[in-house]
């Protein structure tokens, strides 16, 4: 069995997620186009945690933009 490529982003981003203070959890970290739906620390944890499809995209764009 192969490795999940995606397990290394999804634990740092648990890591992030769990030494975020409380408030900074309803920060919009992410826009989803191009229905310019705003994805929140929370809602990405919810995704992330799913393993939905959007969970996916959310963490590949983290890496992207170096936040995870």
């Amino acid at each position: 069995m192969s490795p999940d490529p995606n397990l290394a982003a999804k634990e740092r981003f648990l890591k992030i997620y769990a030494n975020l203070p409380i408030n900074v959890r309803e920060e919009i970290i992410y826009v989803v186009l191009p229905e310019k739906r705003p994805i929140t620390w929370n809602v990405a944890y919810l995704e992330v945690r799913n393993n939905t499809s959007l969970g996916e995209d959310i963490l590949k764009k983290l890496e992207e933009l170096k936040i995870i």
